[in-house]
């Protein structure tokens, strides 16, 4: 996976796609849930499925990161200490 070029996913932008894509939540309810106005959902969504589908399409790889660790989920070099 080291030589594909790497796609970073935002931890709030796999949440709105948690809600919305995997558990059906309409807009304004997800946008309720992460404390955030339907339309800052409506641009989170609209970045992720971008991103998801480029990657998809492109042969790239899918990183999450975690805004509050400042790590992504491949770093194995972070302790939770």
């Amino acid at each position: 996976m080291s030589q594909l070029e790497h796609v970073h996913l935002k931890e709030d932008e796999f949440e709105a796609l948690r809600l919305v894509d995997l558990l059906g939540m309409q807009q304004q309810e997800a946008a309720v849930a992460m404390r955030v106005s339907r339309q800052t959902l409506a641009n989170v969504l609209k970045a992720a499925r971008f991103k998801v589908v480029d990657c998809l399409t492109q042969g790239k790889a899918l990183i999450m990161h975690s805004e509050r660790e400042g790590v992504t989920q491949d770093d194995h070099s972070h302790s939770s200490e």
